[in-house]
């Protein structure tokens, strides 16, 4: 494939977490330059930014591998989104803008249909579009990014069940923009404290002891069954 040398950092995270390469193995710059069809300088570039983003690491004598966090790393994640999105929520409620009123109305409104009709796929693109919408609406670059981070990292390291009851998940997304809406924080942080923690029961560790392990037709990258 080719694409933007500017895109190279979100193509390579991107495949990092759908599992393309495993946990561990080698990340070399000819072989990632060749793929995604750019010169060594942004792939280098990338390579530096996934590695302060906790997704790659340098070993001595191997060079740039993917991160192999452990299952209290994988906790404490799971732990920083349960405290930062009520914190979002609530900074939403005070900074929020009508166009972020009206994006996450509408993605609530989808939400509940699709829930009612059974839509699953459907249902986790939207919630993860709710999820990056309030953030944004918290108006504070540093806790959206942040909250985006957690979301890779946690979408890497954890496989999610569906929802036991969608359309009560669903009502609870629309009690979060309505607590928002009235501009009450106490109420935005509450209720998405109480989202944040149902949902994370739903996560299971793609990795460790007793961990259900999924796998996405998963190639090491310095192997020649690269695709390119």
């Amino acid at each position: 494939m080719r694409i933007p040398a500017h895109s190279v950092c979100t193509a390579i995270r991107d495949d990092i977490v759908a599992g393309v390469y495993e946990r561990g193995s080698r990340l070399t710059e000819e072989l990632l330059a060749r793929r995604y069809g750019v010169s060594r300088v942004p792939v280098r570039e990338a390579l530096r930014t996934l590695e302060a983003e906790g997704f790659v690491v340098t070993r001595r004598h191997a060079g740039a591998c993917v991160a192999e966090p452990n299952e209290q790393e994988a906790a404490d994640l799971l732990e920083m989104r349960m405290l930062l999105e009520p914190l979002g929520a609530s900074r939403a409620a005070q900074r929020r803008t009508e166009a972020h009123l009206k994006v996450l109305r509408g993605l609530v409104r989808l939400g509940q249909e699709r829930a009612r009709r059974g839509n699953s796929e459907d249902l986790r693109s939207l919630g993860g579009w709710f999820h990056e919408t309030l953030a944004q609406a918290s108006a504070s670059p540093a806790l959206t990014s942040m909250l985006t981070q957690l979301r890779h990292k946690i979408a890497w390291m954890y496989a999610v069940d569906a929802p036991a009851n969608p359309v009560e998940s669903w009502a609870e997304h629309g009690a979060i923009v309505d607590a928002v809406a009235r501009g009450d924080s106490e109420r935005a942080r509450a209720v998405t404290t109480l989202h944040t923690e149902r949902s994370s029961a739903a996560h299971r560790l793609r990795f460790g002891s007793g961990a259900e392990r999924v796998r996405n037709s998963q190639h090491p990258v310095n192997m020649p069954s690269l695709r390119h």
